[in-house]
């Protein structure tokens, strides 16, 4: 008994599309001369020959097709810089810099487009490289390395003192004015109200 042995891999066929022979009516003629070349053109617009993609005849098509496929850069004249895909470390950090001057009280910053609520296009992020000189002085240790901008700011013990005091500032002015034995505080209020209740 023969057994047919498992075909391993893909075999390929392609579509041949043949003209039909003469046609056996005059009238009909017509007809089937527009069947075959119908089925015999490649459409571009619609459908794939055999399942590949052929590059359009038509030059705007093809031009349209390559400006598509041109990486995003800012061009020769900053050295092709792409720009990169926005993650959400990297957006946290670039609304970190947009905002830097409200971080630190003691540094000021020139007035850029602060306002626009729009992240740059093109940027690099990088890291710093100290000196041997500045192994002692300008240097961060190990501690105070962080993945993050974002974790640099928020372990900064003298940062979070002024956020605090800035942030209890910021509530003493909200805060309703009148008097503080009328407010209503805690237990004692719902004591109170409890024995006018009765």
């Amino acid at each position: 008994m023969p057994e047919s042995k498992a075909v391993i891999g893909l075999s390929w066929e392609p579509k041949l599309f043949l003209l039909s022979s003469a046609p056996k009516n005059g009238s009909d003629k017509s007809q089937n001369v527009a069947e075959s070349s119908g089925a015999g053109l490649w459409k571009p617009d619609s459908e794939l020959v055999d399942g590949l993609f052929v590059p359009p005849n038509n030059p705007r098509k093809l031009n349209k097709l390559l400006r598509k496929q041109v990486k995003d850069t800012t061009g020769t004249k900053w050295f092709d810089m792409p720009a990169p895909t926005i993650t959400p470390e990297l957006k946290k950090d670039l609304q970190l810099l947009k905002l830097r001057s409200a971080i630190d009280p003691k540094r000021h910053y020139k007035k850029s487009d602060s306002k626009s609520k729009t992240l740059p296009k093109y940027f690099q992020v990088g890291t710093v490289i100290e000196t041997a000189s500045d192994f002692f002085s300008g240097r961060l240790t190990k501690k105070e390395r962080k993945a993050s901008l974002a974790d640099e700011l928020l372990s900064n013990s003298s940062l979070a003192e002024y956020r605090k005091r800035k942030i209890r500032e910021i509530e003493e002015q909200n805060r309703p004015a009148g008097v503080d034995k009328w407010k209503i505080k805690g237990r004692q209020s719902w004591k109170r109200k409890k024995q006018r209740r009765h």
